[in-house]
């Protein structure tokens, strides 16, 4: 694994000129990770256009008036239509959720969005319309080549709904002030 292990859980802050548009200033929490690649959800960009009730509209789901108004975000460029609750560890949907880690779970069906609707579900959630993914050593290679910095995940930062913050504050929790960051890798 090339020294990069045990990134289940933990967050990527995608450095100062990456050459990625798509993860310009991303935080992504690592949903799975091994030998044969990663995958994660992005979880500070929000889809502007679409609010959770009105995605719940689209899969006419009802939603009761005590339902619960999650944020929606761009999980990442893979498979965009495809839905996924991050979640904290006080849900289950037995086999259909995916732990990240002892604080995080991943459900990806319609019952944790019909328990939300309800007023029901996790005390902390967001909703991701696509992921982030890796091949075997891409994500490795991404970090020797200095694309990402890896951070504790602190769901305090994952479920904020100060969503333009999270990168600085990705990276202050590393001691690392941003206006210091550089995109250029240097070699010894």
């Amino acid at each position: 694994m090339d020294n990069v292990t045990g990134l289940d859980g933990k967050l990527l802050i995608a450095m100062p000129g990456m050459g990625d548009s798509r993860f310009e200033k991303a935080v992504i929490l690592i949903c799975a990770y091994s030998e044969d690649g990663a995958m994660g959800l992005i979880v500070n960009k929000p889809i502007k256009d679409l609010s959770f009730s009105g995605m719940l509209e689209k899969l006419s789901i009802s939603q009761a008036p005590e339902g619960r108004d999650i944020r929606v975000h761009i999980g990442g460029p893979v498979e965009r239509e495809r839905g996924f609750v991050l979640h904290s560890a006080d849900y289950v949907a037995g086999p259909a959720t995916m732990w990240i880690d002892e604080r995080y779970g991943m459900t990806a069906t319609l019952d944790i969005l019909e328990a939300l609707a309800r007023g029901a579900g996790p005390t902390h959630a967001l909703l991701a319309l696509g992921y982030a993914g890796w091949g075997p050593g891409q994500l490795e290679a991404e970090i020797r080549a200095n694309g990402w910095l890896i951070g504790e995940a602190r769901c305090e930062l994952v479920f904020s709904h100060d969503d333009p913050s999270k990168w600085v504050g990705a990276l202050k929790g590393l001691g690392i002030d941003p206006l210091s960051l550089s995109g250029n890798a240097g070699r010894a």
